[in-house]
């Protein structure tokens, strides 16, 4: 097994690297002979050439996605990693707000972002919220799932070592919580930044939302394509970032 996988790694990066090429060669030159027009489905190269020509007005409006999802991300993760030490010590407080918590996930953030904006108004700090309540509820449920990963004969131990709860929580629980953690960042890594965009749709002028909802409406399908373009390469920039950290802290820990 050790050697097929050593074998099968270092080709996974090329097999990637082969697959997105194939599919943008196979956009380039089969939707044209197929006869869709450019301004439904612009081709790689037509989208390439409004990186090139609009390129400040495409970067003057990551920065304040970048943020909103950045902070979004650390800001929802933060909390619920929070929240799920103190429902794991006070199992009466995580029976009374658990299914608050999970009645309040079932609500849609199209549903809820106009909420949000409607309380905190038309700023940046409602599309920091928005990415946050997005981030939040999938890492809580890992991280108490992940908390409570310990074993009873595991615990009894750390009792007869006299560890308090503080030790047992960050010698034992934390640590076994790690790959649950890492495993709902990843996926926070991308929901970050839809929440961000998201909010950028409702009530604002600036940032890769707003530049899309305005393409739309004015038809503009090649600056359409370019700022969905950059809003997959930042979840994609996240998601590296994630599991780098993840292989580094996890090889740490071992």
């Amino acid at each position: 097994m050790t050697t097929r996988q050593s074998i099968h790694q270092p080709l996974s990066g090329i097999l990637a690297v082969f697959g997105a090429l194939s599919i943008i060669i196979l956009w380039q030159f089969l939707i044209p002979s197929l006869g869709v027009p450019s301004y439904i489905l612009p081709t790689p190269f037509e989208i390439s050439k409004i990186f090139i020509k609009e390129y400040p007005l495409l970067f003057s409006n990551l920065g304040p996605t970048v943020y909103e999802s950045i902070s979004g991300f650390l800001l929802g993760n933060s909390i619920a990693v929070l929240l799920a030490i103190i429902f794991i010590f006070n199992r009466y407080i995580q029976a009374a707000y658990f299914p608050v918590i999970l009645f309040l996930n079932t609500i849609p953030i199209l549903a809820l972002a106009p909420v949000i904006v409607l309380i905190f108004g038309l700023g940046i700090l409602p599309k920091i919220i928005i990415a946050a309540v997005i981030c939040f509820f999938p890492t809580l449920v890992n991280m108490i799932r992940g908390l409570d990963s310990v074993t009873q004969n595991e615990l009894e131990l750390f009792q007869v070592l006299s560890a308090s709860k503080t030790e047992t929580l960050f010698r034992l629980r934390l640590p076994r919580a790690l790959p649950f953690l890492f495993s709902s960042l990843r996926i926070s890594s991308a929901t970050a930044v839809i929440g961000a965009v998201v909010g950028e749709w409702i009530g604002s002028d600036k940032g890769l939302g707003a530049m899309i909802i305005q393409a739309t409406f004015n038809y503009q399908s090649g600056r359409l394509y370019a700022a969905i373009t950059l809003c997959s390469a930042l979840a994609i920039v996240l998601f590296i970032v994630v599991v780098t950290l993840e292989k580094f802290i996890l090889r740490y820990e071992r």
